[in-house]
């Protein structure tokens, strides 16, 4: 049953949308605090983001590096046009690719680096639990039946990072709406996604094993999740950036994860009894 003596166990914000959203935010403080006890933890939850942001920088400078080529290729059509127009419809569709690509290249960043790293922020993860009232049982799982639900969930992520992609990258050619608005559904649609995969660790030790299961929860805090997400997402946007926000995000995510089910995230020595 939820607990009313703290802000994660109770559903009924009270404090207003913006004081809910802030206390999502501030969920990447508590993480900060959190990994900084293990610092040898810390320091391992540092390597995978370390490998997939080379490949992230080098995708990224291959797109910066072709750009002006990529541009000229998608306005062909725009040719005949006055020069005015041209320059304005390819400054629109850079913008556009831009934006696409880094949604894209944010969720696959993170699909493949929680990945690659899977044993590691499963332990971060269960460290915060272990450091706060009533961690929940590690389940006994084979190994291969969760490998394959995290590829399934993660190719299923991603697939739907780039169909919000293409979207968003046509929305973008839609004049001042595409400058204004489709910059923060991207922000905000990219922080959704992430949040989706910093709570499946802990929420799959407490018996939620479907992208569904955790979408519904998050459902609930929507303005707290989004408070935790959107910025990490815009940190995870900058290149090696990640290195240090990955395992923070993630001992976050199991901060989030808890309130999500109505848990302390009270040291396990303070909270008080269930």
């Amino acid at each position: 049953m939820p607990r009313a003596d703290h802000p994660g166990g109770d559903r009924t914000p009270r404090s207003g949308a913006v004081g809910e959203a802030l206390e999502g935010v501030l969920l990447l403080g508590r993480g900060l605090g959190l990994v900084l006890r293990r610092p040898r933890l810390f320091l391992l939850g540092a390597i995978p983001p370390f490998l997939t942001s080379i490949l992230v920088t080098a995708v990224l400078v291959v797109l910066f590096t072709q750009l002006d080529t990529l541009v000229l290729l998608l306005t062909g059509f725009a040719d005949g046009w006055s020069a005015s127009l041209v320059s304005l419809v390819r400054f629109l569709v850079a913008l556009a690719l831009v934006a696409g690509v880094s949604l894209l290249l944010v969720i696959t960043f993170t699909t493949l680096t929680l990945t690659i790293g899977a044993p590691l922020y499963d332990l971060i993860s269960e460290f915060v639990d272990r450091e706060l009232a009533d961690p929940p049982q590690v389940p006994d799982e084979r190994l291969l039946r969760s490998a394959g639900r995290a590829v399934r969930q993660s190719v299923a992520l991603i697939a739907v990072s780039a169909l919000a992609a293409v979207v968003l990258f046509a929305a973008g050619f839609v004049p001042v709406l595409g400058q204004t608005v489709v910059p923060v559904v991207s922000a905000l649609v990219g922080g959704w996604l992430l949040g989706v995969e910093l709570v499946g660790s802990a929420l799959e030790r407490r018996g939620v094993l479907t992208l569904r299961g955790r979408t519904a929860l998050m459902r609930g805090r929507r303005l707290r999740v989004l408070g935790l997400c959107v910025p990490t997402f815009a940190l995870l946007a900058v290149p090696f950036l990640g290195i240090v926000v990955f395992p923070v995000a993630t001992a976050a995510g199991t901060l989030l994860a808890r309130q999500l089910r109505g848990e302390s995230i009270r040291p396990a020595a303070t909270a008080p009894p269930g």
